[in-house]
């Protein structure tokens, strides 16, 4: 898709060159709005004011919504104010919020001017909402039905306002504001007759979510249950909007990105890489790595109170990286699983002693074929291949044990500390890869030496 993208890039500069409109309309209506969106990513922004008024009315709005955030500032800036005011028209309310959040305040001050009032009224009321919440996220532009409407009557409802909505697959029953039921547009297609009134094929069984619930949770949700769009109520239960599952989606993308850099040692950044500056991931790298770069002093210091020890036997600390890293591996395959189990609601704190049952298991088969292999390797290797001196039968047995201990605390530590920082309220992925992995190596220290203390006679 990338390489397909160039080419029409390519393509369109040229006839840009020439001046061939004609043409380049051509090729874009038959383009979908997020490729046209991607090809202008690549195009300079004097030139896309020009690219854009060539599309039609509809496909131009639906190519901006796709647009970055960069590239619809620089079009807005090049656009006439009637020429905003027609893309106005055509978006749909959660996407001009998207957009309103997103540019700078002088911007945001034209779109709001060139809006309707009624849009320009439902995006203030969105925005007053929780940042991440689903009254943050839903729209406003659902079909609503009463349950003593007909179905020919309700067919009808849906010809005349079903063009403004954003979804019309489901339609809401609605009886003084408060939601009592739903009925599909399939159910009132094969309703046995036109004259059947609404509330006697409405499904009154309803999933709702409150203005007020995470986002996160929303996306969850619709997946649970299978949903096309999920109703949002306030708290007396009226209706107040829908989320659709394209921003369930993009929620979705969005917690899993920002998982995925916390768990890698970032802050989370709203910028894909490529638009990052080097300062900009600079600025969201460096906190994690200065704290990390600090607490990894508990691990020098525990080395530096047992450098006695290790001079009198230099050969144990050939051993240390091997430790080190297969505990903290071994804590990172606990603490994504967790995560990942959090994230997905199948665990519960109430779950931590199950968890932990189930990890020490797993920790004791990890841990004793580990420690096979770990013996064989420093007798096989270390002792006679390489001849490293101070290698006997005993050191290679300390090393054993010290693998297998360490697998079994870097196994505990990996799935408690996610469940503790959940419980605590805090975002279960900050406990992952790296800070987890400063934990264990001071842990496979202090056992690595309290063993070796205990079985070698050189130590003592």
């Amino acid at each position: 898709m990338a390489e397909h993208s160039v080419t029409v890039e390519n393509t369109l500069q040229a006839l840009l060159s020439d001046k061939k409109y004609s043409t380049i309309r051509d090729i874009l209506i038959t383009m979908n709005p997020a490729d046209i969106a991607a090809v202008f990513s690549g195009v300079e922004p004097e030139k896309l004011p020009l690219l854009f008024r060539l599309l039609p009315k509809e496909l131009a709005a639906e190519s901006f919504v796709e647009m970055e955030s960069e590239e619809q500032e620089a079009l807005i800036k090049g656009i006439s104010d009637s020429e905003l005011r027609q893309v106005m028209d055509e978006l749909y309310v959660d996407d001009a919020v998207d957009i309103v959040e997103e540019m700078p305040a002088n911007v945001v001050q034209r779109i709001l001017a060139q809006s309707d009032p009624q849009m320009r009224k439902e995006i203030n009321e969105i925005l007053q909402y929780p940042e991440n919440s689903a009254g943050s996220v839903m729209t406003t532009e659902y079909v609503k039905l009463s349950p003593n409407m007909t179905v020919g009557d309700a067919i009808l409802r849906i010809r005349r306002t079903g063009v403004d909505k954003e979804t019309i697959y489901t339609c809401y029953v609605l009886e003084n504001r408060i939601l009592v039921g739903t009925v599909s547009v399939k159910s009132l297609l094969l309703a046995p007759s036109d004259l059947q009134t609404i509330d006697s094929i409405m499904e009154s069984n309803i999933i709702t979510v409150t203005t007020h619930t995470d986002q996160e949770e929303v996306a969850q949700t619709m997946s649970k249950y299978n949903l096309l769009a999920i109703p949002v109520v306030d708290g007396d239960n009226r209706m107040v909007g829908i989320v659709t599952f394209d921003d369930a989606m993009d929620v979705m993308e969005d917690e899993v990105t920002e998982d995925m850099e916390i768990m890698a040692g970032m802050t989370p950044s709203d910028k894909t890489y490529l638009r990052s500056t080097p300062f900009d991931l600079f600025k969201h790298r460096i906190p994690w790595l200065s704290l990390l770069m600090i607490s990894a002093t508990f691990t020098g210091l525990i080395i530096s109170n047992f450098e006695e020890k290790l001079a009198a036997l230099v050969c144990l600390t050939a051993f240390i990286p091997m430790l080190m890293d297969t505990g903290g591996n071994s804590g990172s395959q606990s603490s994504v699983t967790v995560i990942r189990a959090l994230s997905l609601n199948e665990l519960e704190f109430v779950d931590l002693p199950k968890v932990l049952w189930k990890e020490i298991r797993t920790a004791l088969m990890c841990g004793a074929v580990l420690a096979v292999l770990c013996f064989g390797k420093v007798m096989l290797i270390d002792n006679l291949v390489l001849g490293t001196e101070g290698v006997t039968a005993t050191v290679a047995l300390v090393i054993a044990l010290t693998m297998a201990v360490t697998v079994m605390c870097a196994k505990i530590v990996g799935c408690t500390l996610p469940m503790l920082a959940k419980k605590l309220g805090f975002d279960p992925a900050v406990m992952a890869s790296p800070f987890i992995t400063t934990i264990v190596d001071a842990l496979s220290l202090l056992v690595y030496f309290g063993i070796a203390t205990a079985l070698l006679p050189q130590l003592h």
